[in-house]
């Protein structure tokens, strides 16, 4: 039957996430599903692999619970390596904006208004005027992206408030944002509406949903994910991958993603694998972390 990965997340009330963290790791065990979970107060977010017939068990047992019904899943082809292990956790937010209790966020109350693919397309055809925001990581946003979209060159999605100066030119402009799977989007929709901003959307589902719907269309390049697959994307017509990404070292196109080798880094970055053998299999983001690390040899 294959593989198959499962992305998805929920917001809405656990009042016990320990006791919802044991129950879905040993659902996951008992199917066989590896991957990471997160569990909070305000939901959950994962991405699971494992067998069809196993993941079709857990998308009936998860839909099963109160509060869990409506869950927008975002199904892709797995390898059965795409995660070494199954990881679990409890953390005070699925997302963290590490904002204070009084400016906190809860999507549950506060959110843009969810877009479908169909209607994003639809504004791309008709040559609706409004703005992309991306809400992933610089790093994510450089492999892929909307045609024209704002990055505000984030490391973490915690750097949002300190991004924000960046987006007060579009404070009165129809603004989407868009991220993965949607769990980011959503959070940071209800922070943009919370500061002020007039009309807010969110891509419902993410920018996953849009390319499996869309593909080769308005989205260039390759879509960064969090597992063993690293990159995903493909042109239907031609069965090639749109390559936008830039090696770091030589300006060549490259999909190939590098951990800085200095091991208090570990920064994410595009690296070509001609630059990765010059470099003898250990890159560095820069002269800085390359001279640290040989100092710890």
């Amino acid at each position: 039957m294959g593989h198959e990965i499962l992305l998805y997340y929920k917001y809405t009330t656990v009042r016990n996430p320990e006791k919802f963290r044991d129950e879905q790791r040993a659902l996951c065990e008992s199917l066989g599903l590896k991957g990471r979970i997160i569990v909070s107060t305000e939901g959950v977010n994962g991405t699971v692999e494992g067998l069809k017939e196993n993941t079709e068990r857990y998308i009936d047992a998860l839909s099963s619970k109160r509060g869990f019904s409506n869950i927008h899943w975002k199904r892709s082809q797995g390898t059965g390596t795409a995660f070494p292990r199954l990881s679990v956790r409890v953390r005070p937010e699925l997302v963290s904006l590490h904002l204070s209790k009084k400016s906190d966020i809860d999507p549950r109350k506060t959110t843009g208004t969810h877009l479908s693919p169909d209607a994003l397309r639809s504004w791309y055809e008709k040559g609706e005027k409004f703005t992309v925001i991306d809400m992933r990581n610089t790093y994510e946003h450089k492999v892929g992206a909307f045609a024209g979209s704002v990055c505000p060159s984030m490391k973490n999605f915690r750097d949002l408030p300190k991004v924000l100066p960046k987006l007060k030119k579009f404070k009165n402009d129809r603004v989407l944002t868009v991220c993965t799977g949607g769990v980011r989007c959503e959070k940071a929709s209800g922070y943009l509406i919370k500061k002020g901003f007039k009309n807010v959307y969110q891509l419902d589902g993410g920018i996953v949903s849009y390319m499996e719907k869309y593909p080769g269309l308005d989205f260039r390049g390759s879509l960064y994910v969090f597992d063993g697959r690293v990159t995903m994307a493909f042109n239907p017509k031609t069965g090639k991958r749109e390559i936008i990404g830039i090696c770091e070292k030589c300006g060549t196109s490259t999909e190939n993603y590098e951990d800085c080798g200095n091991d208090f880094c570990h920064k994410q970055m595009l690296v070509c694998d001609e630059c990765v053998a010059r470099e003898g299999g250990k890159v560095f983001c820069s002269k800085r972390c390359s001279a640290k690390a040989k100092v710890r040899a």
